[in-house]
């Protein structure tokens, strides 16, 4: 902050904008958001800068413009306070021109004369409130490869509700149709994957989050998610969520009623950890990169390629974040136990080669923070469990 901002900007003074867009997304584990901290001890002395940002009202966000320096000079702009024409004019041209767009890339299709028609645009717009995210998520919806887009617009303007929450709930039933609604396995499958997919602390490719989770067609799991995920075409690009409304809506079973699609956090975080230390059992060994004794790591040059062949980003991810899953699993989880009796196995046999994999990705800092992970969670489980 001071190095790259506050220092240029005082010594050339000129009149800046920064924008900081989705603040609560950067985690840290400060009660005051550690970026607004920052910012308040700063702030005075860059008076020709502004700063504009954006964030969900969490208590650390709220907390962060309580801070003194912030308060005075900190002015609230609230979503649901903007005067909706202001918001619907933006919304209304959005989607006339990117769902007119799909009417020269879709051969074949039966548009009439004028698609979409101004009473869609209209009655889209009224259900959209406002809310951006809900006129791009249905414009994804109705450009997908799945169904014709006039079925799918349909299907869209006649929903009761005008809410994000209806609208995730059609496109999933949507892209799911074709399975039956008591295929016990195919929906178990599909939270595995899609639980893992959204709580993985770190995007992963398609396969590395196979390899991760030893689950097969995750692609195919997740490709009629294509309005509500980012599934990239090439294999070295992670998986990534478009809009963080959509987790928050799959994972509290307040608002994602139907039970076959509910992620429960506590349960895939102790199967993702579970398959990190399962994939950690299986394939760490004692000099994984088969590296030269007499030499530093310094002095290898093709260490990337190594690490590339040997560890791949399945493994580099189960060594670097397995103990963050364990701190997201209650006391009373189902099977406690194999969780006990992975972390036993995992630190009698493992520990060093463990260590070796951490230092060769140049991240050994993690061990001493995952050590620390794992005392913790001991501590906070020992009132209700025996831990031999």
């Amino acid at each position: 902050m001071e190095k790259l901002i506050v220092g240029p900007l005082k010594a050339t003074r000129i009149q800046t904008l920064i924008i900081i867009d989705a603040i609560d997304e950067c985690k840290d584990e400060e009660p005051a958001s550690a970026i607004l901290s920052i910012v308040s001890r700063y702030v005075h002395e860059i008076p020709g800068v502004k700063f504009f940002i954006t964030g969900r009202p969490e208590p650390r966000i709220h907390s962060g413009f309580r801070l003194e320096p912030l308060r005075a000079i900190t002015e609230v702009l609230k979503p649901h306070d903007i005067e909706h024409p202001s918001a619907d004019g933006d919304i209304k041209l959005f989607l006339r021109t990117r769902l007119s767009a799909i009417t020269k890339t879709r051969n074949g299709c039966d548009f009439t004369e004028e698609w979409p028609s101004s009473a869609d645009i209209e009655i889209l717009s009224k259900k959209a409130a406002g809310l951006f995210i809900y006129a791009s998520v249905v414009v994804k919806f109705v450009e997908s490869e799945s169904h014709t887009p006039t079925a799918k617009l349909s299907l869209i303007t006649s929903l009761p509700q005008s809410t994000t929450d209806a609208l995730y709930t059609q496109i999933l039933e949507q892209a799911f149709s074709g399975a039956h609604a008591d295929d016990k396995e195919f929906y178990r499958h599909f939270r595995s994957v899609v639980g893992a997919t959204l709580l993985i602390f770190n995007p992963l490719p398609v396969d590395a989050l196979s390899g991760l989770m030893k689950v097969p067609d995750i692609s195919t799991t997740l490709c009629p998610l294509h309005p509500l995920l980012l599934v990239p075409k090439t294999e070295a690009d992670p998986i990534r969520v478009f809009h963080k409304s959509f987790p928050d809506f799959l994972t509290d079973p307040g608002r994602c009623k139907n039970e076959r699609f509910f992620i429960k956090p506590s349960v895939h975080h102790q199967e993702i950890l579970l398959s990190c230390l399962g994939l950690m059992k299986e394939r760490l060994r004692k000099n994984i990169c088969d590296l030269d004794n007499h030499l530093s790591l310094n002095d290898v040059n093709d260490l990337p390629a190594r690490r590339k062949t040997h560890i791949g980003d399945d493994l580099e991810y189960a060594c670097r974040f397995w103990t963050r899953h364990l701190l997201e699993i209650p006391s009373n989880s189902h099977n406690i136990e194999e969780v006990h009796k992975a972390i036993d196995e995992f630190f009698t046999t493992r520990l060093l080669y463990w260590i070796e994999v951490l230092t060769i990705i140049g991240n050994l800092n993690v061990g001493v923070y995952a050590i620390n992970d794992v005392c913790k969670w001991y501590t906070l489980v020992s009132c209700g469990l025996s831990v031999n």
